[in-house]
């Protein structure tokens, strides 16, 4: 059977080896420079680099000089696009590490906010539940009037009794159909 060229042999290396780098390591790095360019210090670095350079291939002697002005400061020109080729890539890779844990976070705040709407719902229907069952018990100044009532009932039922004649009297002779 033929070997296809078209695919690389499992068993080859590379002439060249690949270099490894930790995502993370390099990231943090990456971040860390881009960061610093962020900031006033970086800033007031690079104006005392570029002072100095255009002072010294200015003012300089002369034998020693190594940007001519005549040229347009070649060489200090072809730096600053070198720091500007390196530093936008480690930009856009801090960039793009914020952008992920702000992802992350974003979702970790969603489902805290789902947790708590959630939780807050649940709250509010075991206070409604209470509500309806607190309407439905009895409450102590009902119970009292209650018992009041049935001993205003008791009491008249009491004085209706001993107001009609012959009712506390278990004599047989009273009683109707009984005659001696």
């Amino acid at each position: 059977m033929a070997e296809r060229l078209d695919t690389p042999r499992a068993d080859s290396r590379p002439l060249i080896p690949r270099p490894r780098f930790q995502p993370d390591v390099f990231g943090k790095v990456s971040e860390g420079i881009a960061r610093f360019m962020g900031t006033p210090r970086f800033l007031v670095y690079m104006s005392v680099f570029v002072g100095v350079w255009l002072a010294w291939n200015t003012y300089g002697p002369e034998a020693l000089r190594f940007d001519r002005a005549e040229l347009g400061f070649t060489a200090l020109t072809l730096m600053l696009s070198l720091q500007a080729s390196y530093s936008a890539p480690l930009i856009l890779l801090a960039q793009n590490r914020q952008a992920d844990r702000d992802r992350v976070a974003a979702e970790q705040d969603r489902q805290r906010a789902e947790r708590s709407l959630a939780d807050t719902e649940y709250l509010a229907r075991e206070i409604a539940a209470l509500r309806i069952a607190l309407g439905e018990v009895a409450t102590r100044d009902f119970v009292r009037s209650e018992i009041r009532d049935l001993l205003e009932e008791l009491d008249r039922a009491r004085e209706v009794e001993t107001d009609v004649p012959g009712a506390g009297d278990d004599r047989p002779s009273d009683r109707p159909g009984n005659r001696e």
